[in-house]
């Protein structure tokens, strides 16, 4: 009878959480979105910096051609492009952090990041477009044995393997998009609802 009375009570107790819970919870250093945001920034551009040192070490015997392809430059543009976009976003989410942000503000640069990670959904297609175009045109002026190869095959091969590529990029980066930030970005959106 007294463990029901008390179960009633809490019931109808009212815990609502106060502004500096839920800035405790945003800027938790093991488990608050803004730290995994931060992470997560941070682990891409680590990862673009890796990369072009990764495609010359696989080269490691012709340097030279590595150093001399259209291919290998715009992909270092690519990789510079991310670094700069991942920057920028972890400057913002890192300014979210700040103590005493008022909600209006928080919510101004939610929406910032989130504008801009659509963006950088868009302009990873629009890479991927360009590699596809890259891929096309180089062997005109470039000759590599591996386009080569790939040139030899039959244009409806190519252009359906093209669209195939195409069609798995845009569910693959959503997905990881979600999973790696979007998932982060909706949870702080209902803890920054729950403040006063």
């Amino acid at each position: 009878m007294e463990l029901d009375d008390l179960k009633e009570a809490w019931k109808k107790t009212n815990l609502k959480k106060t502004n500096t819970d839920i800035m405790e919870l945003i800027q938790h250093k093991s488990y608050g979105p803004l730290n995994a945001l931060k992470r997560e920034f941070i682990k891409q551009i680590r990862l673009m910096l890796v990369m072009p040192i990764i495609l010359i070490l696989t080269n490691v015997q012709n340097v030279d051609a590595v150093l001399t392809s259209i291919m290998f430059w715009s992909y270092v543009a690519l990789c510079l492009a991310v670094i700069v976009v991942s920057y920028f976003n972890y400057r913002t989410v890192s300014k979210m952090g700040m103590d005493r942000m008022v909600r209006s503000n928080l919510e101004e640069q939610i929406s910032v990041v989130e504008t801009r990670l659509k963006w950088y959904q868009k302009g990873v297609r629009i890479a991927l477009l360009f590699f596809i175009m890259l891929t096309e045109v180089v062997p005109y002026f470039q000759h590599y044995r591996m386009l080569d190869k790939w040139h030899s095959l039959s244009p409806l091969i190519r252009f359906g393997t093209y669209a195939g590529f195409l069609v798995l990029q845009y569910f693959v980066s959503s997905a990881v998009c979600h999973r790696r930030f979007g998932s982060h970005l909706a949870y702080l959106k209902d803890l920054v609802k729950e403040m006063e």
